[in-house]
C-alpha cells in the first residue's frame, strides 16, 4: 500500500453483533492515531433477521460513506463448539459488513479476537474491562469506552494500524521497513 505521507488516514474497525455492533474510526497522521468517530449500529429494533441485516447493513455503509476510510479491520468469527448457531448468525452480521465494504471499494481484513487481545494488552485472553482500558490510555480518553463494543472497534482499527499501516507508511516514507 503506498500512502501519501502528508494525507491522514482513516481506519474504520468493526466489531460485528446482531445486536449491537460497534465501530471506531481512527484518523492517522504524522503524530499517529487519533479517534474520530466512535459508537454502535443497533440491529436489535428489527423484528425479523432480514430487518436487522438491513439495519446493520445501512448502518456500516452510511459510515463508510461519511468517512471513507482508506481499509477496515473486521472482528474474525469465534464460536464456542457447543454453539455454532451462535457462529451462523454472527456470520451474517459480519457479510453484511462485508458486502458495505466491498460496494465502496474498501479493503477488510480479518483479525482474531485473542490476536487483537494480545497486541494491545500483552495477553489474548485479556478482558473486556481490560481492552476498555487500554483503549482509554491509548488515547488519553476521559473516561472508558461504552459499550465494550465501541473499546473493541477502536482496538481492532489500532491494531490494524500497528500490524499494517504504520510498517506500511515506514516502507512509504524510507524505502524499508523501521522496528
Amino acid at each position: 500500500m503506498t500512502l501519501d505521507t502528508a494525507a491522514p488516514v482513516r481506519v474504520v474497525g468493526i466489531d460485528p453483533g446482531l445486536n449491537i455492533t460497534g465501530y471506531g474510526v481512527l484518523e492517522v497522521g504524522p503524530r499517529g492515531p487519533k479517534v474520530i468517530e466512535a459508537g454502535v449500529i443497533r440491529g436489535s429494533g428489527g423484528k425479523t433477521m432480514a430487518e436487522r441485516l438491513r439495519r446493520i447493513h445501512a448502518g456500516v455503509e452510511g459510515l463508510l460513506t461519511t468517512f471513507r476510510p482508506r481499509a477496515m479491520a473486521l472482528e474474525e468469527l469465534y464460536s464456542h463448539y457447543k454453539r455454532p448457531r451462535t457462529a451462523i448468525l454472527m456470520g451474517h452480521a459480519r457479510g453484511v459488513i462485508c458486502l458495505a465494504a466491498g460496494q465502496l471499494d474498501i479493503p477488510v481484513t480479518h483479525y482474531a479476537a485473542t490476536h487483537v487481545k494480545k497486541i494491545l494488552t500483552g495477553s489474548g485472553r485479556a478482558s473486556k474491562i481490560q481492552v476498555q482500558n487500554a483503549i482509554q490510555r491509548e488515547f488519553s480518553l476521559e473516561c472508558v469506552p461504552e459499550p465494550p463494543d465501541v473499546a473493541d472497534a477502536l482496538a481492532l482499527a489500532l491494531c490494524y494500524y500497528y500490524l499494517g499501516l504504520r510498517t506500511s507508511q515506514a516502507v512509504a516514507t524510507t524505502g524499508s521497513i523501521r522496528t
